[in-house]
């Protein structure tokens, strides 16, 4: 049986063929197309993929899709609605891409590739930790996935075996690591999706001088769970950034002044 995995539509499109069971090829568009973090659909990378593994479209049995795109839907609907007016203009620019390929993808690889096969959509949390533990070659393993966030998930853990895995844990959004990480990267004027390997990077020439004000911005509970505290966050009241003015304020000496030597340093 193989399986073609395609990833798009919102950052690092990519591809990849699993056979049998392996991992055959996978590939990334950037590599072709020459445009960093590229959300195109990724032509080129299926058609690496298909050529390698020696393949054409017409073998492949299922295309399987990072994500449930009718439930993360619901969470963008929900979310809007919760940050109206402040997040119209956003609204007015995503919805139609939204309409136009996100929840018809089995018309896009019809489109796209002349693909009419079944396509299965997985749930995102659950495509990371099988891309980790399926060709970990671990028999059984513990997992954690952690990023800005899914459908609704921004953090879960548990455990895989044999050829199953199992979510013990969530924690959902909007208390995300992985959003706290794009807002910092944003508020020190790097852009997000992008700017956070970068802000990664700068950490480790630092020294954590902030360990009291992000003790008040995110709460870290005994078992290892923990809770933003949304008051510093733009993701329902500002709509147009990822931080609050308390952000700001959480610092209103150093933040800025740190601010100007970043991006003076960026050119």
């Amino acid at each position: 049986m193989k399986v073609l995995g395609v990833s798009c539509f919102y950052h690092d499109s990519a591809a990849c063929l699993i056979s049998d069971g392996k991992l055959v090829s996978a590939a990334q568009e950037e590599r072709f197309n020459r445009r960093k973090n590229t959300p195109v659909f990724p032509i080129n990378a299926v058609n690496y993929c298909l050529q390698q593994a020696g393949v054409s479209l017409n073998d492949v049995d299922y295309i399987g899709f990072y994500e449930k795109p009718f439930l993360k839907f619901f969470r963008v609907i929900e979310s809007h609605l919760q940050s109206y007016p402040f997040s119209l203009r956003n609204f007015i620019d995503t919805i139609p891409h939204w309409l136009a390929d996100r929840l018809i993808m089995p018309l896009v690889f019809k489109r796209e590739l002349g693909f009419e096969g079944k396509v299965l959509f997985i749930p995102h949390h659950l495509s990371h930790a099988a891309s980790a533990f399926f060709v970990s070659g671990f028999d059984k393993s513990a997992f954690l996935t952690a990023d800005g966030v899914g459908e609704w998930s921004a953090l879960t853990c548990g455990e895989g075996e044999g050829n199953r895995i199992s979510m013990n844990k969530e924690i959902r959004f909007p208390h995300s690591l992985g959003l706290l990480y794009t807002a910092v990267t944003t508020f020190l004027g790097f852009q997000a999706m992008e700017g956070e390997g970068s802000v990664m990077g700068l950490a480790a020439y630092g020294k954590p001088a902030y360990a009291d004000q992000f003790k008040s911005i995110i709460a870290v509970k005994p078992d290892g769970s923990f809770h933003l505290d949304m008051r510093f966050f733009g993701f329902f009241n500002e709509g147009r950034r990822m931080y609050s003015p308390r952000f700001i304020r959480a610092d209103e000496n150093s933040g800025p002044r740190y601010v100007s030597f970043i991006m003076a340093s960026r050119g």
